[in-house]
């Protein structure tokens, strides 16, 4: 059976664990070929290519861009998943650590972003799509430098859309909400009730439970499918509910 990916090549930051190698996955499954840029690259399942590369570093950048066109035979979608986390209010978080997640989040985003550009040109279907967070628009506690990070990359997701729409460059994000990564799951293992708080997290998503990173991996497949040609600019919620829903509490 022939899949809308056949033929074309995808880049995912980040492709190592959790969401993104769930989202490499998926792709592969429907017909890329795949590489995934990540700190840590090694023992990735067939057929995903690792290459490894610091968003956080120009060159490294460029160069894992450059091998992933080589290797793939060009380039048609990239995936900015590549990010980190921050826990903390305006008054706990020093400026080093504001730097630091700043410049992964969004600056690491436009690095991988310029240096995939030149290869998104010369393709037929061109995509970008930008993990995001539910933190972009929802006020969530504890998560200031998170939040701020991620409402750079909305934002930066929208400017991105218009800057490359007559270049056919479709642009858009995915806003998931909690996802049962192992990030996250490190941090329930740091909480002083693990329990009490993935209890938690998953009540305060309307659907009662955490999201999977295979379900956030379909909803990037979507945006990056050339059947999806008429949508850029978009911000696609995955987050069982909660930027919409109003749900009373359980009795």
């Amino acid at each position: 059976m022939q899949g809308e990916f056949d033929g074309l090549a995808a880049v995912v930051t980040g492709g190592a664990s959790g969401i993104g190698l769930a989202t490499a996955l998926h792709l592969a499954a429907r017909g890329a070929r795949v590489a995934c840029l990540d700190l840590r690259p090694d023992g990735l399942p067939e057929p995903l290519h690792g290459i490894a590369a610091d968003v956080s570093d120009d060159g490294t950048v460029r160069a894992g861009i450059e091998a992933a066109a080589e290797h793939l035979g060009g380039l048609d979608i990239l995936v900015n998943n590549a990010g980190i986390g921050a826990i903390g209010t305006v008054e706990t978080n020093a400026d080093d650590e504001w730097h630091r997640v700043l410049d992964v989040n969004v600056v690491g985003l436009v690095r991988v972003s310029r240096a995939a550009l030149p290869h998104l040109r010369r393709s037929a279907h061109p995509a970008i799509v930008n993990t995001c967070s539910i933190a972009a628009h929802a006020g969530l506690p504890n998560r200031a430098l998170y939040s701020a990070s991620k409402g750079a990359v909305q934002a930066l997701t929208a400017a991105m859309a218009a800057d490359h729409v007559r270049e056919g460059i479709r642009v858009c994000c995915v806003n998931p909400g909690t996802v049962d990564t192992p990030w996250v799951r490190r941090l329930l293992a740091q909480a002083a009730d693990p329990d009490a708080e993935l209890a938690a997290l998953k009540a305060r998503q309307p659907t009662g439970r955490l999201v999977s990173a295979e379900e956030v991996a379909a909803a990037i497949a979507y945006l990056a499918s050339p059947l999806a040609g008429a949508t850029t600019g978009t911000v696609l919620a995955v987050d069982g509910g909660m930027h919409g829903l109003r749900v009373r509490p359980p009795a």
